[in-house]
């Protein structure tokens, strides 16, 4: 079994924007990154009655996004993506030698 670092906030923070607590209802939103760790793979968390399970945690430097990344965000592309995380986050800059850690999920299947 693989050894993962502490939590650094509760995985039922992880997705908590509507827009994109919709897109992962509706699956076209299935990784959410994080600078820290909010979950370990085979948790589950529940957005407004849905449950989803983790099923991935691995470390990405920002660089080696690509747009199937951006769209498993929930976001068109990457170009879009990286806009509105800058926004999102005032006075941070797109390092892409920064890391992040890449949460995959899906939807429980009973």
């Amino acid at each position: 079994m693989e050894t993962y670092p502490d939590k650094t906030c509760s995985i039922d923070r992880l997705v908590t924007h509507p827009k994109l607590v919709a897109a992962a209802k509706a699956g076209m939103k299935t990784q959410q990154r994080r600078n820290g760790v909010y979950g370990w793979p085979g948790e589950e968390f529940e957005l407004d009655g849905m449950v989803f399970v983790m099923t991935g945690l691995v470390r990405q430097r920002l660089g080696d996004m690509t747009d199937e990344d951006a769209r498993a965000e929930g976001y068109p592309d990457l170009d879009r993506y990286k806009d509105i995380i800058l926004k999102m986050h005032a006075g941070m800059t797109w390092d892409p030698d920064g890391l992040a850690w890449v949460h995959t999920f899906a939807a429980k299947v009973d």
